[in-house]
């Protein structure tokens, strides 16, 4: 006997299963949809839930959600109350051991209680959602920025504990967040395959959230890292299994947790909200993940061996005098008066705890050394890239390092390139929308030049496609691998067609045979060419 909880996102409860509870329950299994506290009629009992299934008796409301609701006795509600919800519900169950699924925003209560009461969960399933971790808030992977600066608001007005929403109590709303209004919930997720009746029930039935649920960190012990976990990830929205090889292959290291072996995943032709556009089709792929099917994504031997981020530079370059000033190394030329800069930005996200730093890496480090024995200045910056929220800080950092390369009085003020790396072209769109006149060039190697699926936490200024030729801009070098990952190639193959139309200058340099990253993981001749030829090109530019 297979129990289910099920835990939805942010304005929802329980009745979002509706549709899934009644063919997991004809295939012999429990389940229990959950309403957390806050969030509207509570959670019935297991005996409540139908007759004809396995129940057990006496399962105390766990959420008391219309009390905490409507009370206006001064309760707290937060992530700390949706955790207790689910360990109290997950205590009343009889079947020993029970399959957790969150969805959203509920899969942050269903890690805190799996971290809790690890010895009950059978495993973890995670519907179309980031797997968060340790100290991180569920506003992190809001998808509207809008939206994510009014949670802040609203939470900073209610003063719960630590953060936590007072019921009742101050700020807008007293401390609740408004659900999407009617056309709007496909900025939480594509509403792709929703019947538009579901979607009409979604909208009259959506609850205001407790803010705090969305802005307490989740605090985790490590006592329920080893579970087993399924992700079901939903493709209309982007994601998908070729979206976790991709970053377990060429993403940041803490990637790799994707490829563990209890990691398992499927992909679901629907968008985000599958239990109203796919029930069936779900309820199939939650029994299949019960039993531990799935596909495994796994990491590359050479990857295993030694990450890409600390292989060697392709080209040998010879050894100049490096400065570091604040975020932002120099690497100074053997030439007299000022000269021109080349600003290479790295790709990310990365960890804050990732050592060495991407400025202190061979690629960094070879791209700064090899624009300095060409005569220019080669500048390598870190910037605080660590999650997709937080492109704004990396921006910030960026400007700030271009601020001191102008300033410093070995390199010509007027004569400055960018060169954006990966996930770092996101970062290219400011300077195109409104381009400096000393911006003598923009480069652009293997970037993504529009957020990739699923990266809706990306605010919307990040979009090169939508900036180039938005003003006269300066000229861009864009350096494509023919072996690109698809995600990547199709934001690359948009710029080029928006940048075609706005009639902007681009240069294409091609490497046919060449991967993400193919300056450390396809060192041959084809790669070298190609970045002599890019670093030529912007020289160039920098110089005429």
């Amino acid at each position: 006997m297979t129990a289910f909880v099920l835990v939805s996102g942010p304005f929802t409860g329980g009745w979002l299963w509706e549709e899934i509870v009644a063919p997991l329950r004809a295939a012999g299994s429990e389940a229990y949809p959950v309403t957390l506290s806050g969030m509207g009629a509570a959670t019935p009992t297991a005996r409540e839930m139908g007759a004809g299934t396995p129940t057990v008796t006496g399962v105390p409301n766990p959420s008391g959600a219309g009390d905490r609701q409507d009370d206006g006795a001064g309760s707290v509600v937060d992530l700390e109350t949706h955790i207790d919800d689910l360990v109290r519900l997950i205590d009343a169950i009889d079947t020993p051991r029970v399959v957790l699924v969150g969805h959203g925003y509920g899969l942050h209560p269903v890690l805190g209680a799996a971290d809790r009461r690890p010895e009950r969960v059978a495993r973890i399933v995670s519907l179309d959602t980031s797997l968060p971790e340790d100290g991180e808030a569920a506003v992190r992977s809001v998808p509207d920025p809008e939206v994510r600066a009014r949670v802040a608001d609203v939470a900073a007005g209610s003063g719960g504990r630590d953060g936590g929403e007072r019921v009742g109590g101050g700020g807008a709303d007293g401390g609740r967040v408004p659900p999407p209004g009617p056309g709007e919930w496909a900025r939480w997720g594509s509403t792709e395959g929703v019947p538009a009746e579901a979607l009409e029930r979604l909208e009259r039935l959506a609850t205001p959230q407790p803010a705090a649920t969305l802005t307490q960190p989740l605090r985790l012990t490590g006592a329920g890292a080893t579970l087993p976990t399924t992700g079901i990830l939903c493709t209309a929205g982007g994601s998908g299994i070729d979206v976790v090889r991709m970053l377990v292959e060429s993403g940041p290291p803490r990637f790799r947790a994707l490829a563990d072996d209890r990691m398992r995943y499927f992909d679901l032709g629907t968008g985000h909200w599958p239990m109203l556009s796919a029930p069936e089709e779900l309820a199939e792929l939650l029994r299949r993940a019960a039993a531990g099917e799935g596909d495994r994504v796994t990491v590359p031997e050479a990857a295993e061996e030694r990450p890409a981020r600390l292989l060697p530079f392709l080209l040998d370059t010879p050894e100049v005098p490096r400065e570091r000033h604040g975020r932002v190394d120099l690497h100074l030329p053997d030439a007299d008066g000022p000269r021109p800069a080349v600003v290479f930005v790295h790709g990310g996200p990365v960890s804050p705890d990732q050592r060495p730093t991407p400025r202190d890496t061979p690629f960094l480090r070879g791209y700064g050394r090899y624009a300095a024995s060409l005569g220019v200045v080669g500048a390598t910056p870190d910037h605080r890239l660590y999650g997709l929220a937080d492109f704004p800080l990396a921006a910030e950092d960026l400007a700030e390092a271009v601020d001191i390369v102008r300033a410093d009085p070995r390199v010509d003020g007027e004569r400055i390139a960018l060169w954006f790396f990966s996930a770092g072209g996101l970062l290219a769109a400011d300077w195109l929308a409104v381009p400096p006149p000393w911006l003598r060039c923009v480069a652009m190697t293997y970037p993504a030049l529009a957020p990739l699926p699923g990266w809706g936490t990306v605010e919307s200024r990040f979009r090169p496609v939508d900036a180039v030729g938005a003003a006269d801009g300066p000229p861009i070098v864009l350096t494509r691998a023919g072996r690109e990952h698809p995600t990547f190639a199709a934001t690359v193959e948009q710029f080029r067609a928006a940048a075609a139309r706005k009639g902007a200058d681009v240069e294409v340099v091609d490497v046919p045979h060449g991967r993400h990253g193919f300056e450390l993981v396809d060192p041959t001749e084809e790669s070298r060419a190609a970045v002599r030829r890019a670093m030529r090109s912007v020289l160039g530019r920098l110089r005429s």
